[in-house]
């Protein structure tokens, strides 16, 4: 009765949580497995984040589809890049709260078993990362402005933690002017996508065909759909002469009704 109780309660607050969870960072995998654990072992779920906590369940070594609430701690893009390396290297273990898709299981394990679940079959509607085709103009220039800004949405898509993501402070030099880069912490899909969650294609990545360049000005338009409706970001670029060799970077970029930076 009492294990009864506590899944329970576990499952509530997962349930309770999720919209936090997609409301703090908005974008992440869809699904998670098990991974280190040896065929013969489970991986032990845990009332609280640590040891000392009492084992309530477990998961095979082979488990997929997992879905995770939240970790700690907390490690948000915002916080992560306000810590020092020694910050960073002196944090204690991150746990998860996870759960199983039917809600059958719900509890804490160490972050260190997990991983995102990238092959997992499903039946619903999910991401559809299609190759993402960048148009040609003919104009070196132009050309390598609209290869960088696909290198920005596929660098987004295809990061596997903080430390690689292009809105990271370290990387978000290789695509954005440096002065704004400290304003990128903790941002992403809004950027993006003018969302927190994208659930859609990319249909096209091209200068835009009025307007090209301008007094060193390069304009490109990114076309997708979200959830079914299409809509479109204007990313603005010129040569960032802040960093080495003055590469052609990314300073603005523009959707319906507001911009960042603002």
């Amino acid at each position: 009765m009492m294990r009864g109780l506590i899944l329970w309660a576990a499952i509530a607050c997962a349930t309770l949580a999720a919209p936090l969870r997609a409301e703090i960072d908005g974008h992440g995998p869809d699904a998670w497995r098990v991974t280190g654990v040896a065929a013969d072992d489970v991986l032990n779920m845990r009332m609280g984040p640590g040891t000392r906590y009492l084992v309530i369940d477990s998961l095979p070594p082979n488990a997929r589809g997992l879905q995770q609430v939240t970790c700690v701690p907390l490690l948000i893009p915002s916080i992560y890049h306000k810590l020092t390396e020694a910050q960073r290297n002196a944090l204690p273990q991150r746990w998860c709260l996870m759960r199983t898709g039917d809600f059958a299981k719900a509890g804490w394990v160490a972050q260190r078993f997990l991983m995102e679940d990238v092959d997992l079959p499903t039946d619903r509607t999910t991401v559809e990362r299609s190759e993402i085709t960048v148009h040609q103009s003919g104009d070196a220039m132009i050309d390598a402005a609209a290869r960088l800004v696909g290198d920005l949405y596929a660098a987004f898509e295809g990061q596997s933690g903080a430390a690689q993501n292009p809105f990271n402070p370290t990387q978000a030099t290789q695509f954005f002017f440096a002065g704004i880069t400290p304003d990128l912490a903790g941002h992403g899909a809004d950027v993006l996508y003018d969302a927190q969650d994208f659930q859609g294609r990319i249909t096209r990545i091209a200068a835009d065909p009025d307007q090209p360049m301008l007094r060193g000005m390069i304009t490109i338009n990114v076309d997708f759909t979200n959830f079914g409706q299409a809509d479109r970001a204007v990313f603005r670029l010129r040569a960032d002469t802040a960093q080495s060799g003055a590469p052609v970077r990314i300073f603005r970029v523009e959707h319906d009704g507001w911009s960042f930076p603002q």
